[in-house]
């Protein structure tokens, strides 16, 4: 597996399109912090450490609406191992008109568009959620 973070989008993209209550991806502490964002912005119920394996696994509680809709509508995962994108702290994207969610990975850490743009610094963009 040449891009882990790829992987951890795609298996919640799959696992959120066929209506499953929660999904197990390898863990790592990039995937704990994108983890941890995503629950912050309420894209997921929750997540929790689960130990199976030599590295571990996250399982990640999925969120619907009432009706069983989806909260969490897309993931993109924009700078990838044969293309990496950056952004200043001035054009950090806006995914939907500020809707969305923007993932970041910074030299204070990994952190969302909207910490970033608080705190004034820029990096790596890593994925939009919407």
């Amino acid at each position: 597996m040449n891009d882990p973070i790829a992987d951890m989008l795609t298996r919640i993209r799959n696992a959120n399109m066929a209506a499953h209550p929660t999904v197990d991806v390898p863990a790592s502490r990039v995937k704990t912090a994108i983890a941890q964002i995503l629950k912050d912005e309420g894209f997921i119920e929750n997540f929790e450490p689960v130990a199976g394996g030599h590295q571990g696994k996250l399982r990640i509680v999925l969120r619907y609406g009432p009706e069983k809709e989806r909260v969490l509508t897309g993931l993109r995962r924009i700078s990838r191992p044969g293309l990496r994108v950056y952004t200043s702290k001035t054009m950090i994207p806006r995914v939907l008109g500020g809707l969305g969610l923007v993932i970041i990975s910074t030299p204070q850490g990994i952190m969302s568009g909207k910490r970033a743009r608080k705190i004034g610094v820029g990096g790596e963009v890593l994925a939009y959620v919407w």
